[in-house]
């Protein structure tokens, strides 16, 4: 099954379109693009971040959730984490390890209801990883 993705460069380019061949072990993937079909390589140390989304319209007008829902079974196996990019950008997440060590990692949204069901994120485009206090009751 294909993944629609958005490809964020760190030069401020954006690629949308689906894409089969995502590993962050591997230098690159291709997408094919909604706006012509074509088929872009893209090398992942050039994206700011890979976002894997339910849809490519989105939903401007939604704020993004920066807690964890106390619910949230993900909780359990994950470590909740904010990063902040250097273009200033900061996504609220769980991921798999803390800290991150490797060039790539994948972060999923605290917001259940983000567009983003996953994000591919490149280290050398982050500014900060840092674990936020958990909120006081």
């Amino acid at each position: 099954m294909a993944n629609e993705v958005v490809a964020r460069y760190i030069d401020g380019r954006m690629v949308k379109g689906t894409c089969l061949d995502v590993d962050p072990a591997r230098p690159t993937c291709h997408i094919k693009t909604v706006e012509t079909g074509n088929m872009v390589v893209v090398k992942l140390t050039d994206v700011k971040a890979l976002f894997f989304v339910k849809n490519f319209a989105g939903d401007s007008a939604h704020q993004e959730a920066a807690a964890l829902d106390p619910g949230d079974a993900r909780a359990r196996s994950f470590s909740l984490i904010e990063v902040r990019f250097k273009d200033g950008e900061r996504i609220v997440g769980l991921t798999a390890r803390f800290p991150p060590i490797r060039p790539f990692f994948f972060v999923l949204p605290v917001d259940t209801a983000s567009n983003n069901i996953r994000i591919l994120v490149n280290r050398a485009a982050v500014a900060s990883v840092s674990q936020p206090s958990p909120p006081v009751a």
